[in-house]
């Protein structure tokens, strides 16, 4: 199970294009509603969560956590103990969870000291909130944390999420079946 937290203020492509490509690859995905349970994104479109935060208990079936970015989403996912709570579960508490986060969401992670001794990526605006651990990738894995830049990159990012959690075949199935770009070897 992937939980995906979302607070009003989400940026929507970050949020849902990679709910859409786990779910077609058959990966079990909860939405978690941080604050509301119709959070309202960056731009307007209001979106049922499967769940509230209050309910928001992760068992055995978790396999990764993921905050999607959007500068107010980010700030209100930042509020919520649940979200602290969650971003700190691939911190040596559970054997091979994966947590991510794209955008400004890595200043989340950052702000809660979970980045040290790692590399992440983030939008611009937050370099300096991640300070020694930014890279200057698209996509960074460092696990158990897997990040992206922002919503221009969210396909490849998503694409990466689908093979650490189902592996390669099942990231170039959903990758043929919307057609995305091969991607030539440097």
């Amino acid at each position: 199970m992937v939980y995906v937290f979302l607070a009003n203020g989400f940026e929507e492509a970050e949020a849902i294009v990679p709910i859409d490509y786990m779910r077609r690859a058959g990966i079990e995905v909860t939405t978690v509603g941080v604050g509301t349970s119709m959070p309202r994104s960056s731009h307007g479109i209001t979106v049922m969560a499967d769940i509230s935060e209050d309910v928001f208990f992760p068992g055995d079936d978790v396999e990764a956590v993921f905050f999607p970015g959007g500068g107010l989403g980010v700030e209100n996912l930042s509020k919520s103990e649940t979200v602290r709570r969650a971003a700190r579960l691939g911190f040596g508490e559970t054997d091979g969870l994966i947590v991510a986060a794209i955008c400004a969401a890595p200043s989340i992670l950052a702000r809660e000291g979970l980045l040290n001794g790692k590399k992440a990526t983030c939008f611009p605006d937050f370099i300096d909130v991640l300070g020694e651990s930014y890279s200057d990738a698209d996509v960074v894995i460092d696990l158990p944390y897997i990040t992206g830049r922002a919503a221009g990159v969210v396909s490849g990012f998503a694409l990466k999420l689908v093979e650490l959690l189902r592996g390669t075949e099942a990231a170039e199935e959903v990758a043929a079946r919307i057609c995305f770009p091969e991607q030539e070897e440097e």
